[in-house]
């Protein structure tokens, strides 16, 4: 074979051997914060399974939440792709999930909203198997002699959040975690009273570049300034965006491997 053939092929295999590493084989990635909210010594560990778009995952994501034991998990949205029309594996995970986690916390995001199943038949679908819809709604968990606040609101971007919905009659000295689809709920402003978002919706742009970071998010155009990782908000709260398990449109990743999230809240208070 000519040698110049070889320097053109050689790389794209590589590329996409990359891309189909990266699709394909879901990273845990672990990030920590700490509050005075919690007591001294005691810590919160929250799984955050985001964009998972029926992927073909439930094996590697079952294993993780098996083996970390978590207080709870949050799906924060785009369970399914707006085209998906078989719900087997959706729901296998969703039971898997509530087999091994007591609080499993689910909101709407995008895709449901598309999805010909529609959002409310699919919200009851995952409550009949034990996951609990946090839509314009709160929840209190009671964790070792703490109470944690957790809020979900309904998909932003498409307009059905309602930010006074969720936070009605929380506890303000209680640590409180928002949970929704679209990092752009973060326009609400004084609106959320949380300590911490967990967001996804952006896919981390699915493909990132060098020094540049995603290229593109929905909802937020070239070059977006939310696309992946904590942001610190005013008030010492945060923003946490997951870029997801999954994919949209093209079944690409580069530079930004599927994942899912162990969030750990140190108390220090």
């Amino acid at each position: 074979m000519n040698k110049k053939i070889i320097w053109i092929i050689m790389p794209l295999l590589l590329l996409m051997g990359d891309i189909f590493y990266e699709v394909h084989f879901v990273a845990l990635n672990s990030i920590e914060f700490e509050s005075e909210k919690l007591k001294a010594g005691k810590k919160l560990k929250i799984v955050q399974i985001s964009d998972y778009h029926n992927a073909n995952a439930n094996e590697q994501v079952l294993e993780n939440v098996e083996r970390i034991k978590p207080d709870a998990v949050a799906i924060t949205g785009d369970v399914v792709d707006r085209e998906t029309d078989d719900y087997e594996r959706i729901f296998a995970l969703a039971e898997g999930l509530a087999n091994v986690c007591e609080r499993v916390y689910f909101v709407s995001g995008n895709h449901e909203w598309a999805n010909d199943m529609g959002t409310r038949r699919l919200e009851a679908e995952l409550e009949s198997r034990g996951v609990r819809v946090l839509n314009n709604r709160n929840d209190i968990m009671s964790i070792e002699n703490m109470d944690i606040y957790i809020c979900g609101v309904d998909d932003y971007d498409t307009r059905h959040s309602d930010a006074d919905e969720a936070f009605d009659g929380f506890d303000e000295t209680s640590y409180t975690i928002l949970l929704s689809h679209s990092p752009n709920i973060i326009k609400e402003g004084k609106n959320l009273k949380s300590d911490l978002i967990l967001s996804g919706h952006t896919h981390g742009g699915q493909v990132r570049l060098p020094f540049v970071g995603a290229v593109v998010a929905p909802n937020q155009g070239l070059f977006p300034k939310y696309q992946k990782g904590i942001y610190e908000l005013e008030g010492a709260r945060y923003l946490y965006i997951d870029s997801g398990v999954g994919v949209s449109r093209l079944p690409v990743r580069f530079m930004n491997r599927s994942q899912m999230t162990l969030i750990e809240i140190n108390g220090k208070g």
